[in-house]
């Protein structure tokens, strides 16, 4: 409710006014009254009134020198004056003092009844304005984790691009990479019988404990380090050695660390890991050199740093800047499945010819490393769309893919079958709208029709589905044609109406009802999908 003050030296004007504003109509209630200007300071300090209506010429303390001390106390209320004298000089203090609006006694019901219906529609947008603004400042602070851990993501990756690769952009926590050391120990998840007999969820269970196997053991021999996970069966580790760390005390502790992730891992989990060390990196800018080094060790599978263990090392590292002609599939892994899981076949196709034309110009890059790159990006294919809520297997039930990479021997050749396979995928029934994302926004239709009363939440249902929010946004209104937010007010505002026809609630116990605490914001929103104010309903 609007609480309004009016403060004047005419008691019959305040009772007058008392018995003419339209006081449920406006949602409004009567906050108080005052006589003089010094009565009216103390009135307001104590109420907050939303609306203040006053007079000018007023015994002890005139209605301008009033208003002058209100602003400056920082109130910012509404102050409406409603004067006998039509005076300029009035007036033009009044606009500095930044009031509603300037009226003359006497005044008529249906004009106080405009103004006052305008002023309130003015806070009520201001008020509408500032939860947005707060939802939003919420939602910054809640997802600040996930947009740090994308950064780091993507940091490790290289796919930072433009601004974000300037040190000014970085995440407050990590601007000590500026002045650090830096080494990636690329960790895989080999895939043999038993791993590649996992269902994709159970996989998602053995990446969570490999991460927490990794930063522990990690932790134990050093203080700073972060880790991601990639694509597929592959993350990251990105380590920063104290300055104090010597190269040759370093490479010592790292290789104790990659020996101890795979007797843990094997231990524990009964996985078999490869795991392979980058070059340690003085800009923070050359750590994707790193990652890059470091699965390649794992790719080249040289001699092993350590005798009987998959522990494998880079020979292109060292401090400094790496070479710039490195293919970077890592790089390329993540870009890809990004622009499917979003739908971009013109982007991913982009992707693809881009990555194609380095491996065009790389000896190495020969039929049996064509046939691995391949193997290799199905498996995280199927990954990144299981994420999302997609299977392969359900795209492609009889498609041979396998006998599909043994015809692979020319990077062109590479090229084509992975648009056609990109291509399957975005244009899928399934990327339309059935299987699990068909599955899982009906679910949330159904969970929104019976819950429109509660303060539900996109996050809330992603957690219920198990698709990412951002993914789950994507999907909702790839399906419905519209946002979740606005299928949700629809939703509210289609059962406030069928409420306010039944004549069998007030306007403030409808918006409760249906999930507004704030009665203005609930009737603007009505206005915006209806048409009209809810009043206009009760009263027909």
């Amino acid at each position: 409710m609007w609480k309004i003050a009016i403060i004047d030296d005419d008691r019959q004007v305040l009772q007058g006014m008392k018995h003419a504003i339209p006081w449920e109509e406006l949602h409004a209630e009567w906050a108080g009254e005052a006589l003089n200007g010094r009565d009216g300071l103390d009135l307001i300090r104590s109420v907050c009134p939303d609306i203040l209506i006053t007079d000018i010429y007023m015994p002890v303390m005139n209605g301008l020198d009033m208003i002058e001390c209100l602003r400056e106390e920082q109130f910012n209320g509404k102050i409406i004056i409603l004067s006998g004298y039509s005076d300029f000089e009035y007036a033009r203090q009044a606009l500095r003092l930044n009031v509603s609006d300037y009226l003359s006694k006497p005044i008529s019901i249906p004009t106080l009844k405009e103004v006052l219906g305008r002023v309130i529609a003015s806070l009520a947008e201001e008020e509408e304005n500032r939860m947005k603004q707060d939802e939003l400042q919420r939602r910054l602070m809640l997802y600040a984790p996930f947009v740090e851990k994308e950064w780091i993501k993507s940091a490790i990756s290289g796919t930072l691009t433009g601004t974000y690769l300037q040190s000014e952009s970085m995440p407050a926590p990590y601007r000590f990479w500026q002045t650090a050391r830096h080494v990636v120990v690329g960790i895989n998840i080999v895939r043999d019988i038993r791993v590649g007999a996992f269902s994709l969820s159970d996989l998602n269970l053995f990446r969570f404990a490999v991460r927490n196997i990794a930063c522990e053991v990690t932790a134990e021999r050093f203080s700073a380090f972060e880790y991601t996970e990639l694509h597929g069966t592959h993350s990251a580790l990105l380590i920063h050695p104290p300055a104090e760390m010597d190269e040759r005390q370093t490479e010592s502790l790292l290789k104790e660390l990659g020996v101890k992730l795979i007797e843990a891992a094997a231990s524990y989990l009964k996985l078999t890991l490869y795991v392979g060390l980058g070059g340690i990196k003085t800009d923070w800018r050359d750590i994707p050199d790193s990652t890059e080094e470091a699965f390649r060790a794992i790719e080249q599978r040289g001699p092993a740093l350590v005798a009987g263990y998959a522990l494998y090392g880079s020979r292109e590292g060292g401090q400094g800047h790496a070479r710039s002609s490195l293919i970077r599939p890592v790089k390329f892994y993540q870009e890809l499945a990004g622009a499917i899981k979003m739908g971009q076949e013109t982007l991913a196709n982009g992707i693809i010819d881009q990555f194609v034309a380095q491996l065009s110009d790389r000896k190495e890059a020969g039929p049996e490393y064509l046939k691995m790159l391949a193997r290799e990006i199905w498996a995280i294919l199927a990954y990144s769309m299981y994420e999302v809520g997609i299977v392969l297997d359900e795209i492609f039930p009889d498609s041979k893919v396998h006998q599909e990479w043994l015809g692979i021997t020319r990077a062109d050749q590479l090229a084509e079958w992975l648009k056609g396979k990109v291509s399957d995928i975005c244009n899928s029934r399934q990327w339309r709208g059935n299987g699990k994302h068909r599955q899982a926004v009906d679910f949330m239709i159904q969970y929104i029709h019976e819950n429109y009363n509660e303060d539900i939440t996109l996050s809330d249902l992603a957690d219920k589905v198990y698709i990412s929010r951002n993914y789950l946004s994507y999907i909702f209104k790839n399906i419905t044609g519209e946002s979740f937010n606005s299928y949700l007010t629809r939703v509210r505002m289609e059962k406030a109406k069928e409420l306010l026809m039944e004549h069998k609630m007030l306007v403030y116990e409808v918006a409760e009802k249906v999930g507004y605490q704030n009665v203005p914001y609930f009737s603007t929103l009505f206005k915006k999908y209806t048409g009209l104010k809810p009043t206009e309903i009760v009263r027909s």
